[in-house]
Parts: structure tokens; sequence; C-alpha cells
């Protein structure tokens, strides 16, 4: 696994870094070629460790906030083993073949079913992205959908939870 990591507001020592490479390396039976992006950033009196693990089509994230960097690390990577192993029977197809052991088939997660119980049909109007974030805020969502005049695409603007927007464009170089 291709490992890149990346600090905010601190700095990186060797014996970390040698750490994130430990524990990213057991996930590393789940991918044939993946890469990985660890981000800790430092505020106050607390770490807070982001890791985004790449493989074809799939993104796996986790981020947890502690006042240890390490006990950050430790959740995510927990996170993330428990986010592949709940939904095994729907990415062992996508994933390496030797992935799953006999070990982990009694593993307390059972498969979860994915159920729509609600479809929702709206028009999507060219507009702006401020007009978007108006929009959203009007009807008190979390996100809203919308064709952006400028592109001509399909976008989604979203409320982050430190208060600021974002905002989803599809990638026309994806693969």
């Amino acid at each position: 696994m291709n490992v890149t990591i990346s600090a905010r507001n601190t700095s990186l020592k060797d014996s970390f870094k040698e750490r994130v490479e430990k524990k990213l390396g057991k996930l590393d039976r789940f991918f044939d070629d993946a890469k990985a992006f660890v981000t800790l950033t430092h505020e106050a009196d607390h770490e807070t460790v982001e890791v985004t693990i790449k493989s074809d089509n799939l993104v796996f994230r986790a981020e947890k906030t502690t006042a240890d960097r390490v006990d950050s690390l430790e959740s995510c990577v927990d996170s993330l083993f428990r986010q592949i192993v709940k939904n095994k029977s729907k990415l062992e197809r996508r994933l390496k073949t030797s992935a799953f052991n006999p070990e982990y088939d009694d593993a307390p997660y059972a498969p979860e079913e994915y159920k729509v119980v609600r479809t929702k049909r709206f028009a999507v109007k060219p507009m702006d992205v401020e007009e978007a974030i108006l929009q959203m805020n009007m009807l008190e969502h979390a996100f809203f959908m919308f064709r952006n005049s400028r592109t001509n695409e399909i976008n989604v603007v979203y409320k982050r939870n430190n208060g600021s927007y974002g905002l989803i464009e599809p990638d026309s170089d994806a693969e």
C-alpha cells in the first residue's frame, strides 16, 4: 500500500510514521493496489487523524479526534477494518480474493441490507453555487443537488461539520 502522510500545525516524528505504516500494513491484505492518505492535524489540546484509502473505485475513510495522535490512529484503523469486514459480502468481488480468511467468517457483523424506503424527484435547475447554498439553507437541508450554470454539470453543495460549505463536482477525468 502506498502511504502518504501529511501534517497540519504539527510535526511528524519517524516513530509515528512507522506506526502508521505498520497499522495500515494490516489492511494491505484486502487490496491489490491501494493508496492511503493520512492527515494529522493538531488543534489546541487534541489531535485529529484522518485516513482515506483509495483502491480502484472504492474509497474508505475514517477520522478520529482524541488527545493523543496514537489513539486517534488506532481508532481510525479499527474503524476502517470494521467497515471492510461489515461489508465483506458486497466487497469480496472487488477486493483481493484471499482478503477474507476463514478466521473472519464468524465476525460479529451481519451483512448490511441497503433498502431504499423513499424516492424523491425534483427538477434540477441551473444555478450558481451561491444560489444553491442559499436554497439549501432555506430548505434547512444538509445538502442540495443542482445543475451548475457555469459547467452545466450536476453538483452537490453540503454543509460541513465546522459550519463551512463543500461542493461536490463530477470528475470527467475519472476512469
